[in-house]
C-alpha cells in the first residue's frame, strides 16, 4: 500500500512540475502596430519623414522571456510595401518568421499581416527593424530584451533598473530622396547620431535629448544597440567605467571599460554604477574612421543624471581613444570572450556546446569590393551584386524547389567571379556540418556582416590579407557566439557556424547602403526529413507573390487580433496542462 502510495506522490509530483515548466516557460505575447509616416518628429528640427510605430520614434519595447511566443500584428500605413525583420532572433525552424526579401512576401500599404515567432532558447539584447526598401533609414526600429527564465540564474547581481539604448547615425533629408541617389556621385553619408530617436545634447537643432536618471550608489544594465546605417561608433560615459556582461545572446567574460566600440547591427549589455558624486554626466557615442571633432552634430550626446543632481554636464567631452586607432578596435574585439561556465537560456553551461572539437566540412570565403555593373555602382560579394527576385527563395523553394527564383550553388562560395554581374546568390551549407566562413573587406569603410538564423563563434579577426596559415591563430577555446560580426577595412573576420537549423537564411552586410546596392547572399540548411518537428510548415496566414502562386489557394489567413495594447497570457499549452493534470489524478484514482 505504501509502495502505491509512492507512487501516486512521485507521478503527481512529475505532473505538476509539467504543468509549472509548462506554465512558466512559455507565455504569448500579443502586440498590434501600427506603421506610419510622421513629419513632426523632427529629430534634427528638418523636414523629413519619420518611421513610428504606435506614434513611437523608435518603436516600442518587445519584452519576452525565453521560450516566449511573439504575435506581432503589422499594419502597414505607409505608402510602399513593409517587412520587419529580428536583428539575432534565430527563428529556430521557422525562416518563414524571418521578415526579410528571400522569406516573405511584403506587406503591402494598407495591409496587415500577423509574424508569430519564438525566442527559443535565447536570452539577451536584441533589436528589430524594416529590412526591406531602404527604410531603416527613416526608422521603424525598437528594442528586444529576451529575458531568462526565474529558473536560470544571471552571472551578475540584479540591477536596479535597465535601459535601452538604440544609437545609430542619421540623415539630415528624406529616407527617399537619399534612396533615389544611392549608386550615384550625388549620394551624402549620414550627418548626425542620434541616441533613441533624439538629437545631441547641447545641439540647437536637436529638438530633444536623451537622459538617463539615476540614483547614486546603484548598478543599471545598459542595453546598446547600433540601429545605424553606416557609422561604427565609440560609446562612453563621463567618469564612468563599464563592466561588459553579453553581447547578443551569449554572457562574456566580464571586462572592465573606459568606452567600448559598436559596429552596426551589434548589441551588447553594460553595467553601470553610479559612483559618482550628485552630477549630471555626458554620454556620448562618437563616430569611428571620422574626424568629428569639426562636426558636433555627429557626436552622439546623452545625459547621465544623478536624482539628486543640481550640477548641468561640464567641461570637455570624453575624448576616447583614436577614432582611427583600429588596432584599439581590433585588440578590444579580440578580448572579447564567451564565459564558459555560465548558464544562460538553459541551466547547463554556454561552454558545453563550443568549437573546440569542431571538424570543418566547409568553408566559404567571402570577398566584399564594389564595381560598376550596367553603368551603375554596386556592392559585392565574390564580384556578384545580389538581384531580389519577384518570388521569394523561402516560398519557390518550398512549393517549387526553388525553379524560377533562384539555382543553388551557381556562384563559388569561396573565389570571386572573373567579371562583376548581378545574380541571385543562393549557397548550401552541409546541415549539422561545421562552416567556417571568412569575411574580406575591400572597402575602405568597417563593414559588419550578419547570419540570420545563428549565432556563430568569432574564431579571428584582423588586419591584412586572409592566409590559410592563419587559422592556427584563430580562438578555439572560448570565442564569443553572436550574430554580427565587424570587418575592417582591407582586414579579415572568419566565423564557424553549425547549420542545424534548417531554412533559407540571409547573410548581408549590415551597412545599409552596401545592403541595398546587393551585398548579400542567401544560405540554404536543407534537411531532407519532412518531419515538422525539424522544420516548420509555412504559416496558415501565408502571403503569396511574384511569379509562382500555387495551384491551389493558400490557406485562410489567421484572423487578426483587435486589442490595441501589447498583453501577455498563458492560454493553450495552460489549458492543456490543466487537461493533463486533471487525467492523471484521475488515472491514479482509478488505479
Amino acid at each position: 500500500m505504501a509502495s502505491n502510495f509512492s507512487l501516486e506522490l512521485v507521478t503527481c509530483a512529475i505532473v505538476l512540475l509539467t504543468l509549472f515548466v509548462t506554465i512558466v516557460t512559455s507565455s504569448d505575447i500579443f502586440l498590434d502596430w501600427h506603421v506610419s509616416l510622421d513629419f513632426n518628429v523632427k529629430p534634427v528640427n528638418a523636414d523629413q519623414p519619420v518611421i513610428t510605430i504606435n506614434g513611437m520614434f523608435p518603436g516600442p519595447l518587445i519584452n519576452a522571456t525565453t521560450n516566449d511566443n511573439v504575435h506581432v500584428n503589422v499594419y502597414n500605413d505607409l505608402d510602399e510595401p513593409l517587412l520587419f525583420t529580428w536583428n539575432g532572433i534565430q527563428q529556430r525552424l521557422n525562416s518563414w518568421q524571418d521578415g526579410v526579401s528571400g522569406t516573405n512576401c511584403p506587406i503591402q500599404p494598407g495591409r496587415n499581416w500577423t509574424y508569430v515567432f519564438q525566442t527559443k532558447d535565447q536570452i539577451g539584447t536584441f533589436f528589430y527593424f524594416p529590412s526591406i526598401n531602404f527604410l531603416k533609414a527613416g526608422g521603424g526600429f525598437g528594442p528586444i530584451r529576451v529575458n531568462n527564465r526565474p529558473v536560470i540564474s544571471v552571472p551578475f547581481p540584479k540591477p536596479e533598473a535597465e535601459f535601452d539604448l538604440l544609437i545609430g547615425d542619421w540623415y539630415q533629408s528624406s529616407y527617399k530622396n537619399i534612396r533615389s541617389i544611392l549608386d550615384t556621385p550625388d549620394v551624402v553619408s549620414p550627418q548626425w547620431m542620434l541616441i533613441n530617436g533624439k538629437g545631441p545634447y547641447m545641439n540647437p537643432l536637436s529638438k530633444t535629448y536623451e537622459t538617463i536618471n539615476v540614483t547614486q550608489g546603484k548598478t543599471y544594465l545598459l542595453r546598446i544597440s547600433n540601429v545605424g546605417t553606416a557609422r561604427s561608433f565609440n560609446f562612453e560615459i563621463q567618469n564612468h567605467q563599464m563592466v561588459l556582461v553579453e553581447t547578443e545572446g551569449s554572457y562574456v567574460n566580464q571586462i572592465l571599460l573606459e568606452s567600448l566600440d559598436v559596429h552596426v547591427g551589434q548589441s551588447y549589455s553594460v553595467l553601470v554604477t553610479a559612483n559618482q558624486i550628485a552630477a549630471d554626466f555626458y554620454i556620448v557615442a562618437s563616430p569611428k574612421m571620422s574626424n568629428a571633432t569639426n562636426n558636433k552634430s555627429f557626436v552622439g550626446i546623452a545625459v547621465l543624471h544623478y536624482d539628486n543632481s543640481t550640477t548641468q554636464a561640464n567641461g570637455s567631452l570624453p575624448c576616447g581613444p583614436d577614432p582611427f586607432d583600429l588596432q584599439f578596435s581590433i585588440n578590444q574585439a579580440n578580448s572579447i570572450r564567451w564565459n564558459l561556465t555560465t548558464g544562460a537560456a538553459r541551466p547547463n553551461p554556454q561552454g558545453t556546446f563550443n568549437v573546440a572539437a569542431a571538424i570543418v566540412s566547409q568553408t566559404f570565403i567571402l570577398q566584399a569590393s564594389t564595381a560598376m555593373i550596367d553603368h551603375q555602382s554596386r556592392y559585392t560579394v565574390n564580384n556578384v551584386s545580389y538581384l531580389t527576385p519577384d518570388t521569394p527563395l523561402k516560398l519557390a523553394d518550398y512549393y517549387v524547389n526553388g525553379s524560377g527564383a533562384y539555382e543553388l550553388d551557381v556562384y563559388s562560395k569561396n573565389s570571386s567571379n572573373d567579371n562583376a554581374v548581378h545574380g541571385v546568390f543562393v549557397a548550401s551549407a552541409l546541415h549539422k556540418g561545421w562552416l567556417e566562413i571568412v569575411f574580406k573587406n575591400n572597402l575602405d569603410t568597417i563593414d559588419a556582416w550578419h547570419l540570420d538564423g545563428y549565432s556563430f563563434f568569432v574564431v579571428g579577426l584582423g588586419g591584412g590579407e586572409w592566409r590559410p596559415e592563419l587559422r592556427f591563430t584563430y580562438n578555439l577555446y572560448n570565442p564569443v557566439a553572436r550574430s554580427t560580426v565587424q570587418v575592417y577595412p582591407g582586414g579579415w573576420s572568419a566565423v564557424y557556424v553549425f547549420p542545424d537549423n534548417p531554412g533559407i537564411w540571409n547573410l548581408r552586410s549590415q551597412n545599409l547602403k552596401s545592403w541595398y546596392l546587393g551585398e548579400e547572399l542567401y544560405v540554404r540548411v536543407y534537411d531532407p526529413d519532412p518531419n515538422p518537428a525539424k522544420e516548420r510548415p509555412p504559416p496558415q496566414n501565408i502571403l503569396i507573390c511574384g511569379n509562382y502562386q500555387p495551384s491551389t489557394p493558400p490557406p485562410s489567413p489567421l484572423l487578426s487580433l483587435s486589442s490595441s495594447n501589447a498583453y501577455t497570457i498563458h492560454n493553450t499549452r495552460f489549458l492543456i496542462a490543466m487537461m493533463t493534470t486533471a487525467i492523471s489524478f484521475l488515472y491514479i484514482r482509478l488505479h
